[in-house]
């Protein structure tokens, strides 16, 4: 269950806001875990949780400030939510600023609180999908041949194989070899979507 992608992870040490939202969430399907402190959040946090999680600014102990550096630092990708009285804004917007993906001022409106989650769990799913793709990808690339590497650096920049067998000093036949091995190892179908897969994810073929 701490492994659903649904989950909502709620940090607050005011009881009556903590049942507040886990009833909300609940109220659509979502899956509440509730802590009235960040360190007993972080004693049952792993990296490959999934979900999204909530916190109040000012906490007993480690505030949320804290919280969210202490989550950068493990490389965390959950995506966070804060929640903040009218005097912390200072503080949610330090948040912002390192990553958090908003602030909802207390009290919240309910309708606005599950648009944020919403939000949250939407990120959260495209970043471990392209964290997976990235993953496969840099697998795949591993098990090219330094010349097949080569060739495919010329080839997602549109150079024909023509061109490619000239600088590389080779007949075109051997491209067409490299390319059709290229493909196979990297599982792909086109040379273009290989390109359009390697540059989205910012992957480097040195």
């Amino acid at each position: 269950m701490m492994n659903n992608p649904q989950n909502v992870y709620i940090v607050d040490d005011d009881a009556a806001v903590r049942d507040a939202l886990s009833i909300l969430v609940q109220s659509v399907g979502l899956t509440p875990f509730e802590y009235e402190s960040a360190n007993l959040f972080l004693d049952q946090f792993e990296l490959q949780h999934k979900g999204v999680l909530i916190t109040d600014v000012y906490l007993p102990g480690m505030d949320g400030v804290a919280l969210q550096k202490h989550l950068n630092k493990i490389g965390s990708y959950m995506p966070v939510i804060v929640m903040s009285g009218h005097g912390d804004i200072p503080m949610a917007v330090k948040m912002i600023h390192r990553g958090a993906i908003d602030f909802i001022e207390k009290p919240f409106r309910n309708h606005q609180m599950l648009e944020r989650i919403q939000q949250a769990l939407s990120q959260d799913e495209v970043v471990r999908s392209n964290d997976v793709n990235r993953d496969q990808l840099e697998n795949n690339l591993s098990g090219l041949t330094p010349r097949e590497k080569e060739t495919l650096n010329y080839l997602i920049h549109g150079h024909a194989n023509k061109v490619v067998a000239r600088k590389m000093d080779v007949s075109p036949r051997t491209i067409e070899a490299h390319r059709a091995n290229i493909l196979r190892k990297m599982k792909s179908k086109s040379v273009v979507k290989l390109a359009q897969q390697i540059s989205s994810l910012n992957l480097s073929l040195e």
